[in-house]
């Protein structure tokens, strides 16, 4: 009896060809999975080319919702994003794939899954490690990595070869990939870091130049670091996410050009369009820098970075990420408030915030009338602070030859 591999399906090129190879080379049935986390795609009609093409059996999921809760959320409430641009979309998804993968595979008495990224990418750690943290005892099959076929133009006519439907209209130039957080854009012309990134490959954000003139303001609500409301309406994160790119994207917002260090070790050029993720990002930071200490925030920022890279380098399913969402959680208890943003041609800016629980203190903070900030307290205290300062400075700066800048200076020859 044939074994089983259960595919990540995504209806494209390489995972239709991959049906038939995987058939071919394993000697096994082919399980196609397709998961839907926000691709917008004709999923029916992917489901049935699997069939099609020879897959024993061919499944949807919609895991939006699981995206939203389990993975989206989570790397908001961390702040997560790598190397201070890349909102982690894509990589976001994978290990949820992974997971859904290895769940098809125990649930069909599969033993192996299969992909189809490619040796060069990040993906394939992703999905490779992820597996092999959640199923060890199943193998990996990546027929991009291991067929013969070395061009799209070898896998076209791999197909027409073996009688494999798939679209027959021009190929882009462009690699792209998208769901719920953001969409990637790579390949073609965007391989040179010299050249401005064309109109065409855009599809959620208007140009900035076409944008409209009029600036919208947007109101995030958020509760212990969740959004939960636009615009005074309360909405799930599914409905949040969807409306504020619509929202967001119009206004020309969350374009982002980056030249990225690739965990293979590659520098790669990506286009990315994350309206809403750019939105939602700096409104939770806005709020963060209202109800959290500055110790907090110094440390969040430390625990941000090493959140985002975890989950760019494939790294989600293990202790440390435990340990660091542990504390994510704990951070997050007083992030609870309303961040007002104007969004215009292209920026979002962060115009307003309140909290009920803000550590912004009003008499405190104002130089007006109400100020009950006891100045003739700060002589004492620049006194303490100061002190350490004084002392070397008496006992060791004031006494050197050169004087007391004598440490700026470049050593004489």
């Amino acid at each position: 009896m044939p074994g089983k591999v259960v595919l990540a399906y995504s209806g494209g090129l390489d995972t239709s060809v991959a049906i038939r190879w995987i058939a071919e080379h394993e000697q096994a049935e082919v399980i196609a999975l397709t998961i839907n986390v926000g691709n917008q795609r004709d999923l029916e009609a992917i489901r049935e080319r699997a069939l099609q093409i020879g897959a024993a059996k061919a499944l949807v999921v919609d895991a939006r919702q699981l995206f939203v809760d389990h993975f989206i959320i989570p790397a908001l409430k961390a702040g997560a994003v790598y190397e201070g641009q890349y909102p982690l979309a894509t990589a976001l998804s994978r290990p949820l794939i992974a997971k859904l993968l290895v769940d098809v595979a125990r649930a069909e008495g599969a033993t192996a899954v299969a992909h189809g990224c490619t040796g060069k990418g990040n993906d394939q750690v992703r999905f490779d490690v992820s597996v092999g943290a959640l199923a060890p005892d199943l193998r990996v099959v990546a027929p991009v990595r291991e067929w013969e076929l070395k061009t799209r133009e070898d896998e076209i006519e791999y197909a027409q070869r073996h009688g494999i439907p798939i679209p027959v209209t021009k190929a882009s130039p462009y690699s792209t990939d998208e769901n719920l957080w953001g969409r990637s854009i790579e390949a073609g012309i965007l391989e040179d870091p010299w050249q401005e990134p064309p109109e065409e490959i855009y599809a959620w954000t208007r140009s900035p130049r076409e944008a409209p003139d009029t600036p919208r303001y947007v109101e995030i609500g958020f509760e212990q670091g969740v959004p939960v409301s636009l615009d005074g309406q309360r909405l799930d994160g599914l409905t949040l996410i969807s409306e504020l790119t619509e929202i967001a994207g119009e206004h020309g917002v969350g374009r982002i050009d980056h030249l990225e260090n690739r965990l293979v070790g590659i520098k790669s050029r990506e286009i990315y369009e994350t309206p809403a993720a750019t939105v939602l990002l700096a409104a939770h930071a806005a709020l963060e820098h209202m109800t959290l200490s500055k110790d907090q925030l110094r440390m969040k920022a430390l625990v941000a970075q090493a959140y985002a890279d975890l989950i760019y380098n494939g790294l989600w399913f293990t202790a440390h990420h435990q340990d660091l969402a542990a504390y994510v959680h704990s951070t997050q208890r007083h992030v609870t408030g309303t961040v007002r943003l104007r969004l215009y041609k292209g920026t979002c800016a962060v115009v307003g915030r309140t909290s009920p629980e803000s550590l912004y203190d009003y008499s405190l903070a104002t130089y007006d009338k109400g100020d009950r900030f006891d100045q003739r307290a700060a002589v004492g205290f620049i006194q303490i602070w100061g002190l350490p300062v004084r002392v070397q400075a008496q006992a060791q700066l004031l006494a050197q030859p050169e004087g007391p800048l004598g440490f700026l200076e470049a050593p004489k020859q």
